[in-house]
């Protein structure tokens, strides 16, 4: 069985290279352009990977992150960033839960990053 990732991008270009990147490798992928979107995902499928990009179109990756992973408790979350601009995350408590992968990166690294972190967090798959 295929993992299944909930991808958090609200570009839509990084999100279709993302997208196919991780299909291509075997995983089934669910795009979300917002938070909204996402939780309403959540409602639907248990995931085993949630992916969030630094910032999102009204929240940080992290607080999108932390909002949704209330809905989807110890989901393992990967925030895929480039610099991390906000000085303060990398010392934040919560930080402490979720991946963190800076660019750059090609698609052949993130692929491999992500069956890192499903090896190291086991998550409830949709069976």
């Amino acid at each position: 069985m295929n993992e299944t990732i909930l991808l958090l991008a609200s570009d839509r270009g990084i999100r279709s290279v993302i997208e196919k990147a991780l299909e291509s490798a075997g995983y089934t992928v669910f795009g979300a352009a917002d938070v909204g979107a996402a939780a309403d995902w959540l409602k639907k499928y248990k995931f085993d990977l949630l992916i969030v990009r630094p910032y999102t179109q009204s929240v940080s990756g992290h607080d999108a992150a932390m909002y949704l992973r209330l809905r989807s408790p110890g989901i393992p979350v990967l925030i895929v960033a480039g610099m991390l601009d906000d000085v303060d995350l990398e010392t934040r408590e919560a930080v402490q839960e979720f991946e963190i992968f800076p660019k750059p990166f090609t698609t052949v690294e993130l692929v491999s990053r992500v069956k890192e972190v499903l090896l190291l967090h086991p998550h409830l798959s949709n069976a």
